[in-house]
């Protein structure tokens, strides 16, 4: 079972606090250049196909000072695959998968866009982990240190990543002798706001970049704080107005029941909560967290990104709500729900609201979501599947006051990267950006839904999920989403065509 972690996502949706706050100062290392070393490790896909060859970097700690305690290294993993390059003596092209809020091998594994398209463009793969997540852990690696206060953590940024990004590519085109690569950037969700920063901020090392379901305008004064919410409601209210409406009215009736003196005990019997102490706000939340990510992952075919689900869940759990075999029992219909996400596979005899595990390590988002990543989503109107509430800085600051001892920064991300008209300033100012967008994915109210100018190109796809243009093909894929992905291999293919034209 997935815990209800609040990465974005991917990074993001939910927002909690599990840091303690410690003061260990690691101590200095001594400076090293960054230069390319070898631990090679080999990662399978999804698919099964062992494709990947991890390897790791000597990374600069902070890219934007010169005081001595930046000039500390670390070990940022990559992986890597040239099994399909036509090798740097034809300037053949790399991509790179800029890294998310987690471990990079899970982005690797379900990231079969960059694989499937190696064999036609001739491409290098790589994915290049993020740093202070998966295994490229500053202060020797040991995360007790990094993870222990606002010190250490500060160094977390995505200034600080794409400037790794940045770094890295540079240094790896040089090992290979192959400076004249184009390079071509893609991610997905904060991977894909990432590569579309990149090419913004390295034009001279990205030729461009494919962001897929990247919320680069989910920013407060751009992006309405309802906008997320609204599209989750109406991703169930468009399956089935009952299942809208069974579900909307069973917050309060929970609320109810858990007012009775032996009401906790009936909503645990309820939901098959294992024997554990439960609150009504755990509970809610745990539904909340199952009814977001299906909406998120409303892929059309079966899919194991966040949990097994079958395809398109939403429908499958408006099928559970409406099952005539569980009659008027609300209870019994929210479970039914609630357990395609996360009992699809059908093993799990009891769910338990304490596991708190990290099995993709996406904790340190928490982190983010306090400094730079304030993107507001969890506003409710009075049509909301949820419960009506309002998005309050406020109180968001406050917690991370309390938790992490920092004010967030809320339009530092504006500042850095722009969000503000973005239609006039990039129309003259970017080029070679492909943003993808499937209007059933709740991020897609913050992403660029319309085409800029005839190099930043805007596809959406009306019954489109989270990132799905980048998921391994198979032969159930729909024809629209069989056509998005052939347009950015056309995309692309031009891109490439006119950098080997500049470079004749």
């Amino acid at each position: 079972m997935i815990a209800s972690t609040g990465f974005m996502f991917l990074g993001f949706v939910v927002f909690f606090l599990s840091h303690s706050c410690t003061t260990t100062i690691a101590s200095i290392i001594t400076p090293r250049f960054p230069s390319s070393i070898l631990r090679p490790e080999l990662i399978s896909s999804s698919k099964g196909q062992v494709v990947y060859e991890s390897k790791y970097f000597t990374q600069t700690l902070d890219h934007f000072n010169f005081q001595p305690q930046g000039y500390q290294t670390f070990q940022q993993r990559y992986l890597i695959n040239d099994k399909y390059w036509g090798g740097a003596k034809n300037n053949a092209p790399i991509f790179v998968y800029t890294g998310n809020e987690g471990d990079i091998e899970w982005f690797a594994q379900n990231t079969g866009f960059m694989i499937d398209t190696a064999p036609h463009f001739k491409a290098l793969l790589v994915f290049i982990e993020h740093r202070f997540y998966g295994k490229s852990i500053p202060f020797g690696g040991d995360t007790d240190v990094a993870y222990s206060n606002a010190t250490t953590l500060g160094y977390l940024s995505s200034t600080q990543a794409l400037a790794d990004y940045a770094t890295l590519i540079i240094d790896l085109k040089k090992n290979l002798t192959a400076e004249d690569s184009p390079v071509l950037v893609l991610g997905g969700s904060y991977g894909g706001m990432l590569a579309a920063w990149f090419r913004l901020k390295y034009p001279h090392i990205a030729m461009g970049a494919l962001a897929s379901s990247a919320p680069i305008l989910n920013f407060e004064g751009i992006t309405s704080p309802y906008s997320f919410n609204d599209i989750i409601t109406q991703d169930f209210r468009g399956v089935s107005e009952n299942c809208y409406k069974v579900i909307k009215g069973s917050w309060k009736q929970m609320e109810k029941t858990a007012q009775k003196p032996s009401g906790l005990e009936q909503l645990r019997k309820s939901f098959r909560i294992c024997k554990n102490y439960i609150t009504i706000d755990s509970l809610v939340n745990w539904l909340y967290t199952a009814l977001v990510y299906t909406a998120m992952t409303d892929y059309p075919t079966q899919s194991n990104f966040l949990n097994p689900l079958p395809a398109y869940p939403v429908k499958q759990m408006c099928k559970a709500v409406e099952d005539p075999m569980v009659g008027n029992d609300t209870f019994a219909k929210l479970y039914g729900a609630a357990n395609i996400y996360y009992n699809y596979s059908g093993n799990a005899k009891c769910f338990d609201l304490n596991d708190n595990s990290d099995p993709h390590g996406l904790d340190e988002w928490t982190w983010q979501a306090c400094t730079e990543m304030i993107m507001p989503t969890n506003g409710n109107n009075e049509e909301s599947i949820f419960p009506p509430s309002q998005w309050q800085y406020s109180e968001r600051a406050s917690s991370c006051k309390m938790v992490f001892g920092i004010e967030p920064r809320p339009n530092w991300i504006t500042t850095e990267f722009g969000g503000h008209d973005i239609r006039r300033v990039l129309k003259r100012f970017g080029s070679n950006i492909i943003f993808f967008n499937g209007l059933r994915d709740p991020w897609s109210g913050g992403g660029v839904l319309e085409s800029i100018s005839k190099s930043i190109v805007a596809i959406v796809a009306k019954e489109g999920a989270h990132h799905v243009d980048l998921r391994f093909s198979t032969e159930e894929d729909p024809e629209w989403l069989r056509q998005a992905r052939k347009r950015e291999i056309k995309i692309i293919s031009k891109w490439l065509q006119q950098y080997y034209h500049d470079l004749d």
